[in-house]
């Protein structure tokens, strides 16, 4: 049976940030991040002020309205599960008519956002809209749903390089490829805590589909990434902050590796580990943007 959680005293605008996730940053940054290595990769360092401006707002409009249609999929099921059941839908703090509201403007703003850029990117952000909106479906039939919300992540790279260069040139797929792998390996993370919920809800997850072997999963989705990166930096002769950036981004990815093989870890962890990536995208950005520009 459902249990919704009474509502609670809380001012509209903050029901709204919270719906809109913008009370916790690392969700949005970590969409944020594989766009702005496209941007930069893609503008060997220096794309235009204007152009990384609007993927900034971009992303951030994207992103908010994948929360609110994620929620309004899942209103009924969130309240079941313990990490999501204070989410303002799911405790009827918010109407499904304001969430509807708010996905309008959401995307509205991202609408605007897409007429500023080149045809072939205002087409990608066309194809990735149905993406993000029936990616919720997918935990419910398909059973590695964190693979569509990985394409749907991918959307970000290829929308963001070839708004700098109105292509897709090899390296950009080799990128989208990393994110691809990447998102796949955190996002499985992200889902580790909720497997009991999940089983029971009939709810999938790459989690789940992995098992035991969940540890050795992720590993894998890791490790590809670097091979990715690795194989963008030689196409794009990126110079040696890249390679140290990679090289540390390596290290941390094989302790998470090595935490996650460890039995019985605290739901904590996971969440942690989480975190941690948002920070190694970060430093990946960083190498990226001192590979383009100094030897």
């Amino acid at each position: 049976m459902t249990r919704i959680q009474p509502k609670t005293a809380m001012p509209l605008w903050l029901a709204i940030i919270k719906l809109l996730r913008w009370d916790k940053p690392e969700g949005r940054l970590i969409l944020m991040i594989p766009a702005l290595w496209a941007i930069f990769l893609a503008g060997q360092g220096r794309p235009a002020p204007l152009l990384v401006a609007i993927v900034i707002a971009g992303s951030l409009a994207t992103s908010a309205a994948g929360c609110v249609v994620n929620d309004l999929w899942d209103r009924n099921i969130d309240p079941q599960v313990q990490r999501t059941q204070t989410r303002p839908l799911a405790n009827r703090t918010l109407t499904i008519w304001v969430g509807l509201g708010v996905t309008s403007v959401a995307f509205a703003c991202a609408f605007g956002l897409s007429r500023f850029l080149n045809p072939l990117s205002f087409g990608l952000c066309l194809a990735a809209v149905p993406v993000i909106i029936f990616y919720p479906l997918a935990k419910r039939v398909f059973p590695v749903p964190q693979l569509v919300l990985a394409i749907a992540w991918g959307f970000s790279v290829l929308i963001s390089w070839s708004a700098v260069t109105g292509t897709l040139p090899p390296s950009s797929w080799l990128l989208w490829a990393a994110t691809l792998l990447w998102t796949l390996g955190f996002d499985t993370i992200y889902a580790m805590p909720d497997r009991i919920d999940d089983r029971r809800l009939g709810i999938h997850s790459s989690a789940i589909f992995l098992g035991k072997f969940a540890p050795q999963g992720i590993g894998l989705c890791l490790g590809g990434t670097v091979l990715c990166l690795a194989l963008t930096g030689i196409v794009l002769k990126l110079q040696i902050g890249f390679w140290i950036s990679l090289g540390l981004s390596s290290y941390l990815w094989w302790r998470q590796y090595l935490r996650l093989g460890r039995s019985h870890s605290p739901v904590a962890v996971y969440g942690q580990l989480f975190r941690q990536n948002v920070w190694i995208g970060v430093l990946l950005l960083l190498g990226m943007i001192s590979g383009s520009l100094w030897p």
